[in-house]
């Protein structure tokens, strides 16, 4: 890969990075709950994609396969909290 390919790729590392400390920030602030639960999804979302870029910079398919099964376990993770939340929120209201 050329030099310019490799620092592009950076640069996109750096700049999803700092939207994750961003969406990390809404998690801890966030008015509701249902807006950490966003949260959580994005952070998820962007840390894939991390893995995946990174997996292209350094030329590695196995983080590829992290990637997924990380990818399925915080879906299932989103709807296990989702299914837990709303059953918590019938039950009060």
């Amino acid at each position: 890969m050329s030099l310019f390919y490799m620092s592009l790729l950076e640069i996109i590392l750096w700049v999803i990075l700092l939207f994750a400390i961003v969406c990390v920030i809404r998690v801890i602030k966030g008015p509701t709950i249902w807006d950490r639960v966003l949260g959580f999804s994005i952070i998820s979302s962007k840390l894939v994609l991390i893995i995946a870029i990174f997996s292209s910079m350094r030329n590695t398919a196995y983080l590829l396969d992290l990637a997924i099964i990380y990818t399925l376990f915080g879906f299932l993770g989103e709807i296990f909290l989702i299914t837990f939340l709303s059953k918590n929120v019938k039950e009060r209201g």
